[in-house]
C-alpha cells in the first residue's frame, strides 16, 4: 500500500516555515537545507516517528488553544490554514450545513478543522456506541451524541490534551452526559474488541504515519455488523512530490493522503467489507475530500 510522503526540504519552503517548524526549528531547519543536507524540521519526517507524532500535536494543541481564546473566529489563517491555495474554505466548520450541527456547541464547530461531514452519514440510531476517531474539540461527538440518545453513548478519541480539555469544556456548555473523550492514539484505541457501533473520523486518518494499523485498529473496535463513516482526503493517482509538500504548507503538515485504489486496499487487509468512496468536494487541485464508508461482517472475515 503507497502511502504519500512530504520530501524533507519541502518544510524550508518559505511559505511552508510557518505552519511546518517550530519557531525554535526554524534557522537549523534552513540552513540544513542550504547546506544540502535533510531539514531540520520534525515536520519533514513524515513516517510513523515520534518526532513527526509531536509536531502533528503540537500544530493541533495550538489551533486548540486559538480557539479558546477566540471560540467564534472561522478565518483560514492561525495554526492550520482552513483554505486551499486561492482562499476557498474547504476544511473547517462552513462546512456544516444547517441543521446538521445540533447538539453541538458553536465553540465545538468553531474548533473543527474536518473536510466533512461523517455524522451525516453514519445513519446512527438511538441505543448505539459510536467512536470518533481524532475527536478535537467535540463537534462530531456531540451531534452523536443527540442522535444516538441517552440511551447510546459517543466517544471521543484524541492524543492532544488541549483538544481534550477544549471538548470537554464543550459537551458540559452542552450539557450532554452520555459522552466521553479518552485520550489516545488511533494506532493503538485504548478500547475493547468489539465495543462500538459506529466509527466516524473527521480528516485525521491521513495525519497517521501507519494508516494500515489505524484501520485494523478500527475493524478490530467495531462489533460485527458495525459501520465504518469518516470524512477523510483522498489523493489523486500519481501527486507528484511538489504538490504533496504544497498540501503540507497549507493544511498543517498532513503526513499524507491515500489514493482511493489504496484506501479500499487497506480497507479490505483490515477485514471491512461494503466499501464506498465518494468524493464530495476538491481540497487541491490533486486531492479530494471524500465519505468513506464500510462494514465490518457479521461472522468471520
Amino acid at each position: 500500500m503507497a502511502e504519500l510522503t512530504t520530501p524533507a526540504a519541502s518544510c524550508c519552503a518559505p511559505a511552508a516555515r510557518d505552519t511546518c517548524c517550530e519557531s525554535s526549528e526554524r534557522d537549523a531547519c534552513c540552513s540544513a537545507s542550504a547546506a544540502g543536507g535533510t531539514c531540520g524540521c520534525a515536520a519533514g519526517q513524515v513516517g510513523f516517528e515520534p518526532d513527526f507524532r509531536e509536531t502533528v500535536r503540537q500544530r493541533y494543541a495550538a489551533a486548540a488553544r486559538a480557539v479558546a481564546e477566540q471560540p467564534l473566529s472561522s478565518c483560514g489563517c492561525g495554526p492550520i490554514s482552513t483554505t486551499d491555495p486561492i482562499g476557498t474554505q474547504v476544511f473547517g466548520g462552513t462546512l456544516y450545513a444547517e441543521g446538521e450541527t445540533d447538539g453541538a456547541t458553536p465553540t465545538a464547530v468553531a474548533a473543527s478543522l474536518g473536510c466533512g461531514v461523517p455524522t451525516a452519514v453514519a445513519d446512527l440510531h438511538a441505543g448505539e456506541t459510536v467512536l470518533d476517531l481524532g475527536s478535537g474539540g467535540g463537534a462530531d461527538v456531540l451531534i452523536s451524541a443527540r442522535r444516538v440518545g441517552p440511551s447510546g453513548k459517543a466517544i471521543g478519541l484524541d492524543m492532544t490534551d488541549e483538544m481534550l480539555e477544549l471538548a470537554r469544556s464543550n459537551a458540559a456548555e452542552a450539557g450532554v452526559g452520555n459522552v466521553e473523550f479518552v485520550k489516545g492514539y488511533l494506532e493503538d484505541i485504548p478500547l475493547p474488541d468489539a465495543s462500538v457501533d459506529v466509527i466516524i473520523s473527521n480528516c485525521v486518518i491521513n495525519l497517521s504515519g501507519d494508516k494500515q494499523k489505524v484501520l485494523a485498529e478500527a475493524a478490530r473496535v467495531l462489533r460485527p455488523g458495525g459501520r465504518f463513516a469518516v470524512s477523510d482526503v483522498i489523493a489523486d493517482p500519481g501527486m507528484d512530490d511538489a504538490t504533496r509538500a504544497d498540501m503540507a504548507a497549507y493544511t498543517g503538515c498532513i503526513a499524507g493522503a491515500l489514493t482511493e485504489e489504496d484506501f479500499r486496499t487497506a480497507l479490505t487487509a483490515a477485514g471491512l467489507t461494503e466499501i464506498e468512496i465518494h468524493e464530495t468536494h476538491r481540497v487541491h487541485d490533486q486531492a479530494s475530500s471524500a465519505i468513506v464508508r464500510a462494514r465490518k461482517p457479521e461472522g468471520p472475515a
